[in-house]
């Protein structure tokens, strides 16, 4: 059995799907209910809190990692589901953690993911870290004022990262989990080439086959929306590395290519393949 976390987002969905079409049992675990392939089990669970966890842990091998909100969370003890996957018998951990802990290794949040990961290498299972950059879904923050107003609305109109599709994390993740030749590795996972927020724009323009406009904010008007959605450390963390990334940060990584023996998709793909949420 193989425990999927985050299982209902935009790379466990399609990492669930992997590991379903190649015939591995798999258990899915979300906050809430949700549809699952055929096949596979549901379980839902607050991964802030680790013993909530627990009954989805027994009989398996193998555990996807994806903490998002989780790790930062009041209380939060992401270092307990490692633990208590072992104790349950999981031999395999895949995490999923962040470009950020070795490019920018002194924000709150990277250190607390950076001891996570340090957390996992002496736990004497055996693990891999994916650690990507920007994803290409995160343009979803513009599929209302897409649909509305046909404007995406986003600060360093022309400042590029090589941003990774979530199916190509999927895709990795699911080599890391089946195949032992990854274990110990640490994939830094980003996309094909630089590509700028008003390049973002254009290419869902050309996806849906109508003009889209570009407005560019303020980096102030940028964080009053992302707070909404994110404590405001991570969002000045996020909008530091959009405005200003180093050279660690516009370097395009090899490593899907060489896991995955194809090219990453390019932001053009994913908008092509997202299309209906902007119509």
């Amino acid at each position: 059995m193989i425990i999927v976390t985050g299982a209902t987002g935009n790379i466990g969905r399609p990492l669930v799907r992997a590991l379903a079409q190649a015939g591995r049992p798999v258990t899915a675990v979300s906050r809430r209910a949700a549809e699952v392939p055929d096949g596979v089990r549901h379980f839902a669970a607050d991964l802030a809190d680790p013993a909530a966890l627990e009954p989805a842990l027994a009989g398996a091998q193998a555990l996807f990692l994806l903490l998002s909100g989780d790790l930062h969370a009041a209380g939060a003890d992401p270092a307990g589901i490692i633990g208590r996957a072992a104790a349950n018998g999981v031999r395999r951990v895949v995490l999923l953690s962040s470009q950020g802990v070795a490019t920018r290794p002194f924000g709150p949040t990277r250190v607390a993911m950076r001891e996570l990961e340090d957390g996992l290498r002496t736990s004497g299972l055996e693990w891999a870290v994916l650690r990507p950059g920007g994803f290409a879904s995160n343009a979803l923050w513009w599929a209302g004022s897409v649909r509305a107003e046909r404007t995406v609305a986003a600060p360093f109109g022309d400042v590029g990262v090589p941003l990774i599709d979530p199916a190509d994390i999927a895709g990795v993740a699911a080599a890391c989990l089946l195949d032992d030749r990854h274990t110990g590795a640490v994939h830094d996972l980003t996309g094909p080439e630089l590509i700028t927020p008003r390049q973002q724009a254009a290419a869902i323009a050309d996806a849906l086959g109508s003009p889209v406009r570009f407005h560019e904010l303020t980096r102030a008007q940028a964080k009053a929306a992302m707070v909404q959605g994110m404590p405001a450390e991570l969002a000045d963390d996020t909008l530091d590395i959009l405005g200003a990334p180093n050279p660690a940060e516009l370097r395009v990584s090899p490593d899907v290519e060489r896991v995955l023996g194809r090219a990453p998709r390019r932001f053009a793909d994913w908008a092509a393949r997202n299309v209906a949420a902007f119509r």
